[in-house]
């Protein structure tokens, strides 16, 4: 079966790097899934889950904001943020979103100090969901 060339790459590191069988991204117009033979793109992502399908095993990754670019045999995201799930600091992610909510409050903010802020909160509500969903179940009564 025909691979895809993945390439995850944050302005810290290369966070993935790998041949693929499918990555499904957050785009800006929805999830998008792609497999080998797609056909070329570019778009921008959103904060959101990254699934790879590797040999048969999905890994997911939790990802800022960025750009994807598509061609039939390869796939490279680029973007300010990828995480894995134990990489997450739950609490550090709810502050996060705290401070970013009082501070979009305050009166003397220009547009562009708005919209960095409302980035920052979606990119701590991505982790957040993203982390929340892998958390075991608590235990029922018995």
């Amino acid at each position: 079966m025909a691979k895809l060339k993945l390439e995850i790459v944050t302005p810290e590191e290369r966070k993935f790097s790998g041949d693929v069988d499918m990555v499904v991204v957050p785009g800006v117009e929805g999830e998008l899934g792609i497999l080998p033979l797609h056909v070329p793109l570019m778009t921008r992502l959103l904060p959101g889950e990254v699934r790879i399908t590797q040999d048969g095993k999905e890994t997911e990754l939790v990802i800022g904001t960025g750009f994807l670019e598509v061609s039939p045999t390869q796939v490279a995201i680029l973007t300010d943020l990828a995480m894995a799930d134990i990489e997450i600091d739950e609490q550090a992610a709810e502050e996060a979103v705290r401070r970013a909510e009082a501070r979009v409050k305050e009166k003397d903010l220009n547009s562009e100090e708005v919209a960095e802020i409302e980035g920052s909160i979606a990119r701590s509500l991505a982790q957040l969901k993203f982390k929340r969903r892998r958390r075991p179940p608590l235990p029922g009564p018995s």
